[in-house]
């Protein structure tokens, strides 16, 4: 499986995750808050903040109608029109990245915002709903930026569809989510295990977009995974208007989603089992060892009742519990003090 970078932060199974604190929409069309955003995410953490960047009217009919999950009397179509990020925008908010030390991502719905943003984005943002959109995705494969797709709401037959596509168009950087196109998603439903899967499937880093309102558990379960790429929706507030809103993460859940993440990537360590250095106190004072209970005078008998298996503390500690029956029964060499570690020129052994 191909490692690769994005921007500066190396991305792959063997390194941490990538982690995209989605602002989205959240900005409200107020550039101010659109840094301010950019603030939180700095502060929680994450390795890249990523916006939308589309134009209703390159992805929605008109006559659109109304979504159910939106509580909102207008059409999609003029929801989505109100949410649009302006183009001028993008050279700012890039720069605010840059001098903030967070990459600075948005995800384009169509070839006119791609053309916008591709100076100042390190990688390509497919959302799901885009993910079965093959002349999309070959425009973006063209470029030779890393690509991130989610795969919410699609079979896993048609996202092969579409990783087909995008490696015959010269995509080699490839990252493939698992996602859940409800928000907010019941955790019951997010199905972690589906990382694992597009892992196996097709050989390229994958990972998670995160739609459930727990900032903890599928984020860490998606570590434990082995996921090189984690996001999910953040806000100001949850009660600000506006789509998005109510199923983000506030600023203060979105530090204890980055937190949880690191902390589940460090407590997986590298696998191989061994004597830690932070062990290596108790594992000289505390794993038991065989030692005198008594006095033994030279040339006595050793028996259960003056040697035991004990822990030795601050003592030299004595031969191995294994070889307990076969002290039983030899002669000690020289007097052996009471506590005293047991070793092989302590006995005749004859």
């Amino acid at each position: 499986m191909a490692e690769f970078h994005i921007g500066d932060k190396p991305v792959g199974p063997d390194e941490s995750a990538f982690v995209i604190a989605e602002a989205g929409s959240n900005h409200n069309g107020n550039l101010d808050i659109a840094k301010e955003l950019i603030d939180v995410a700095v502060d929680a953490g994450a390795d890249a903040v990523k916006f939308q960047t589309f134009r209703a009217k390159d992805l929605y009919v008109e006559e659109s109608g109304e979504v159910e999950y939106l509580d909102d009397d207008r059409s999609i179509y003029e929801i989505i029109e109100s949410m649009e990020m302006p183009y001028e925008w993008i050279p700012e908010l890039h720069d605010y990245c840059l001098n903030r030390e967070i990459q600075f991502m948005s995800t384009p719905f169509d070839e006119r915002s791609a053309a916008e943003l591709e100076e100042y984005v390190p990688a390509w943002k497919v959302a799901s709903y885009t993910s079965s959109h093959i002349p999309f995705l070959e425009y973006l494969a063209d470029t030779g930026k890393p690509i991130i797709m989610s795969t919410g709401a699609h079979e896993l037959e048609e996202v092969a569809e579409s990783v087909t596509a995008l490696r015959e168009a010269g995509a080699s950087k490839l990252v493939l989510l698992q996602c859940v196109a409800a928000y907010p998603t019941p955790i019951s439903e997010i199905n972690v295990s589906v990382v694992k899967t597009l892992q196996d499937e097709f050989d390229v880093p994958t990972g998670l977009s995160d739609h459930t309102l727990d900032p903890v558990t599928a984020p860490s379960a998606a570590a434990v995974l082995g996921a090189s790429v984690v996001e999910k929706h953040f806000t100001l507030d949850k009660s600000m208007e506006g789509p998005d809103h109510e199923f983000a993460l506030e600023p203060d859940e979105l530090d204890q989603m980055v937190t949880a993440i690191r902390d589940t990537e460090a407590s997986l360590g590298s696998g191989e089992k061994r004597v830690l250095e932070v062990e290596q106190e108790l594992h000289e004072k505390a794993r038991r060892a065989i030692h005198t209970v008594r006095d033994i005078d030279a040339g006595e008998e050793l028996t259960e009742e003056n040697m035991k298996v004990l822990r030795p503390g601050e003592q030299e500690s004595g031969l191995h519990p294994k070889f307990y029956d076969e002290l039983v029964g030899t002669t000690a060499l020289r007097d052996i003090p009471q506590g005293t570690g047991i070793n092989w020129d302590d006995i005749n052994r004859d």
